[in-house]
């Protein structure tokens, strides 16, 4: 016995928009490879050296010695943290940080209160504007630490956040 396919419109459409789909991530790996940009990707990623210890200290005197190599860090009023007073989801805490200092090269935060207290480290490229802002887990009332290395210096600010249980606010 032979078997008879029906071919709907319905399914045409979905065979080209999947042909398509194929043939448009290809040409952008091509133009990637060709153009050199997918070896240079690799070569800035493989340049700058992930912390593994520095994120597996479950203190904050540990985690910037293992970051930093035992930094001596002050209180700086340009650092400039800003994150809610209450989190209502610690799942999702948006997080900023801006600092109005020359050469900067890194910017961290810390969670003294999670399990690892580094939540974040972020290598700032010369000619940057030193900012990130990013969106960290919190397990439960805690400071926020902003650590900020310009010029060979450490410089800090905290604040802390309470979050909530259930997203009740109270």
């Amino acid at each position: 016995m032979s078997r008879v396919s029906i071919v709907t419109p319905a399914a045409l459409a979905l065979e080209r928009r999947l042909v398509l789909q194929f043939l448009g991530v290809g040409s952008l790996a091509a133009t990637g490879l060709a153009s050199g940009f997918v070896p240079l990707a690799r070569a800035a990623e493989q340049s700058l050296a992930w912390p593994k210890n520095a994120f597996a200290q479950k203190n904050e005197a540990a985690a910037l010695a293992a970051l930093f190599e035992k930094p001596i860090v002050v209180p700086s009023d340009k650092v400039s943290l800003d994150v809610p007073e209450i989190a209502e989801n610690g799942a999702v805490v948006p997080v900023s940080v801006t600092a109005a200092l020359p050469n900067v090269t890194a910017i961290a935060l810390l969670i003294p209160e999670n399990p690892f207290t580094l939540a974040a480290c972020c290598q700032i490229p010369e000619g940057t504007e030193p900012a990130i802002s990013c969106r960290l887990k919190m397990a439960k009332t805690s400071d926020v630490v902003a650590v900020v290395q310009a010029d060979g210096k450490y410089y800090s600010t905290r604040k802390q956040v309470k979050v909530t249980l259930g997203g009740c606010g109270g």
